[in-house]
């Protein structure tokens, strides 16, 4: 007989599971090792509270303009659309960045493809119980093995040049609108309309933490339509082939390379 988990409750415990194993140490989150779905449930009142500050938190900017976050203007930007393939354990994936709904976020996914900072990067979450969730990865300390996996999860992109880390707003486009909402949910900006790149099955996005604007480099895959978190977080592409090697990923496998195929003109400010 199989155990019948209420949506809500599901939904809160894998809420919880990707907020817990994003990106950012500076901005307030101690993250820990992977956790397993049931280690989760036991503990969903605090999932429940960590998604509750997910969706509420935000940074009080313009919700258009470029200049209303410091060192936005520089970020790398992708005008346009690209196309990158990443390939994991000898088989491809092919991605469709979105530039034109999502221009920082798939810029900065772009040039982080471009700089090779996710060659030999390990997904270190793979949550697929109690039903399909994500595949994340992008920690470049997952680059060296003897990384424990206890610390994986909480790395983020630091650039060579200044010795920072790279964080990235939290950029949402709602249906009808010009331009993306920066570092608000949709729901903290006031809006009710959807977005316009949504968390379908195949859908990338960046993972965080609860703080909006805490993105860096780690990056999920929606293993099923995931449209509970759809105006919290970021979706800048979408998987258009190999669908079937994103279900297949264990956790603990490696991202051979991932490389630009097409589109890479549309890049802006490259290597900023």
């Amino acid at each position: 007989m199989r155990l019948k988990i209420p949506q809500f409750l599901v939904a809160l415990i894998i809420v919880g599971a990707l907020i817990l194993g994003s990106c950012s140490t500076q901005q307030g989150v101690s993250n820990s090792s992977p956790t397993s779905a049931a280690t989760e449930a036991s503990n969903n009142s605090t999932a429940e509270t960590t998604a509750k500050e997910a969706t509420t938190e935000a940074i009080s900017v313009s919700e258009s303009t470029n200049e209303s976050i410091p060192g936005m203007k520089d970020l790398p930007r992708l005008e346009g659309k690209a196309t990158v393939v990443m390939t994991v354990k000898g088989s491809p994936i092919t991605i469709e960045v979105d530039g034109t709904n999502a221009p920082i976020t798939a810029g900065n996914f772009v040039d982080l493809v471009q700089r090779g900072v996710y060659d030999g990067l390990v997904f270190h979450r793979v949550v697929r119980q109690p039903q399909p969730f994500v595949v994340q990865g992008g920690d470049p300390q997952s680059k060296n093995p003897k990384v424990p996996a206890s610390q994986l999860g909480t790395g983020s992109f630091t650039d060579p040049k200044t010795g920072k880390i790279r964080y990235i707003p939290l950029e949402i486009k709602p249906k009808g609108s010009d331009e993306p909402i920066y570092s608000k949910t949709l729901k903290t900006a006031g809006t009710d309309k959807p977005p316009v790149l949504q968390h379908k099955q195949g859908a990338v996005a960046m993972a965080r933490s609860q703080m909006p604007d805490s993105a860096s480099s780690q990056f999920y895959f929606a293993l099923a339509d995931l449209g509970f978190l759809d105006g919290d977080y970021a979706v800048f592409g979408y998987v258009t082939k190999g669908m079937d090697v994103v279900n297949k990923i264990q956790q603990g496998d490696r991202i051979d390379s991932a490389k630009i195929t097409s589109g890479g003109e549309n890049l802006k400010n490259a290597g900023q």
